[in-house]
């Protein structure tokens, strides 16, 4: 039952960033640059789920993509960060582009399962 919870907020966390954020999915679609950015950020979240996450195996990716985020918008949001749509998505700056990182590799997540 506490899995299925935490499954449902993670779901939710990562819905709602993808809705803020999907718009950078789409350009990254016709722009390879942008696409390349966010591939690289990719593989270093899934580094960081695979061997900087103690028993990241045994929860849904979900959960561990959601916590991550979750994390990572605690820690912009200290240094001041605030999501702003960019009016070019290829110059998107680093967290905002970690962020669309999740979103993809959420949404790979879900195509596979």
């Amino acid at each position: 039952m506490l899995s299925l919870l935490a499954e449902f907020s993670a779901r939710r966390t990562l819905d709602s960033l993808h809705r803020q954020l999907g718009a950078g999915l789409l350009a990254a679609a016709a722009a390879p640059g942008l696409l390349a950015v966010i591939d690289q950020h990719a593989a270093a979240v899934r580094d960081i789920m695979l061997y900087g996450v103690e028993g990241s195996a045994a929860v849904a990716a979900s959960v561990v993509l959601a916590g991550y985020a979750s994390g990572l918008l605690d820690q912009a949001k200290e240094h001041g960060w605030r999501f702003t749509s960019p009016a070019d998505w290829n110059h998107a700056d680093w967290f905002t582009a970690r962020l669309l990182a999740i979103c993809a590799l959420a949404k790979r997540h879900d195509a596979h399962s």
